[in-house]
């Protein structure tokens, strides 16, 4: 016992050594490997880096191309619920100022003036609030479009998201690049190869963000949020090139930039393009399931009127063949 009472002393004196020891060894280690990669030469990466790089790099699985729009849709559906959060936040604040407004004008510290800013600016945080609520409907609309999408895709009947939106710009594409190779065309409409027109600028720039966003093939990874951004794109690069032909085809020259960041424009453009998507597709529906139910009628109605061969036995107490119904005889004209 008396050999270990010093033991058991020394322990307890000692017993933070251990501790601190593994909590310097890390730091330690840490330092040695941030100053590995500070050490690196450019473009050299580490392992971590590398793995990230060959995930990225991976083509992107059959299911996940195959929901990929969906993915996206919903993400989009989180995205404007977050902004109608911040509206209504944005209300309260602004109604709380107009009743402070009041009350200083109330107490003659401030003029008429001010009140009349803090209800402007309630108006505006009300009506950005119903904009944001109308585009919530609008991204439910378009989760409801690709859930009706998907036993297409994944009967091969419908292209991939990607490989659409890939066939989309592409179109878009081919309709400027018509205007700048066919000479009838370069002279009718001047406007749509020549870069000053300030539509065909606009398109131009909205051409631009759409060729740096798009994946280089259908197996590209991409993630919701990245494809969200280049079917935005995409939707921009056409709606600016319409704008471009419509001008140029009425024979206006100098058109100033139409296009309104004003968020009911954006929330009508989305309902009339998901509307017009989820149409055709129902359309489509109906048509394969009326298709299908013709033809299972019009089988049923072949196995009635084909009896088994070689039976010609009563079934049921009737006659097979039956006997021909008695005609009345026909009186001489």
């Amino acid at each position: 016992m008396g050999n270990v009472e010093p033991l058991m002393a020394l322990l307890v004196d000692w017993w933070w050594i251990g501790p601190a020891a593994a909590g310097a060894g890390t730091v330690g280690w840490l330092g040695v490997r941030r100053s590995r990669q500070h050490a690196l030469p450019a473009g050299a990466t580490t392992t971590t880096g590398r793995a990230v790089r060959a995930w990225s790099t991976r083509p992107l699985g059959k299911a996940a191309a195959r929901r990929l729009e969906l993915d996206a849709a919903v993400l989009d559906l989180q995205v404007a619920r977050t902004a109608v959060t911040r509206g209504r936040a944005d209300v309260k604040v602004a109604d709380a100022e107009v009743v402070r407004a009041q009350a200083e004008r109330a107490a003659s510290r401030v003029s008429s003036d001010a009140v009349s800013a803090a209800r402007g600016r309630l108006t505006d945080a009300q009506r950005d609030l119903r904009a944001a609520m109308a585009e919530v409907r609008a991204r439910r609309a378009g989760v409801k479009a690709a859930k009706a999408m998907l036993p297409a895709i994944r009967s091969g009947s419908a292209p991939l998201p990607v490989a659409r939106l890939l066939a989309e710009h592409d179109a878009i594409l081919a309709r400027w690049m018509a205007y700048e190779t066919d000479p009838g065309l370069a002279i009718d409409f001047p406007q749509m190869s020549d870069s000053r027109s300030p539509l065909l600028a606009d398109f131009l720039r909205a051409h631009e963000k759409a060729q740096w966003l798009r994946p280089a093939s259908v197996q590209t990874r991409l993630e919701p949020a990245d494809f969200l951004a280049y079917r935005d794109a995409v939707r921009r690069t056409a709606h600016a090139f319409d704008r471009a032909e419509r001008a140029a085809r009425r024979g206006d020259r100098e058109q100033p930039n139409t296009q309104s960041d004003d968020a009911w424009t954006r929330v009508a453009s989305d309902l009339a393009e998901t509307a017009q998507r989820a149409l055709a597709r129902s359309m489509e529906s109906m048509g394969r399931a009326a298709a299908r139910s013709w033809s299972e009628r019009g089988a049923r109605r072949a196995q009635k009127k084909t009896p088994d061969a070689g039976d010609s036995r009563p079934r049921n107490g009737s006659v097979w063949p039956p006997p021909a119904r008695d005609r009345p005889p026909t009186s001489p004209l």
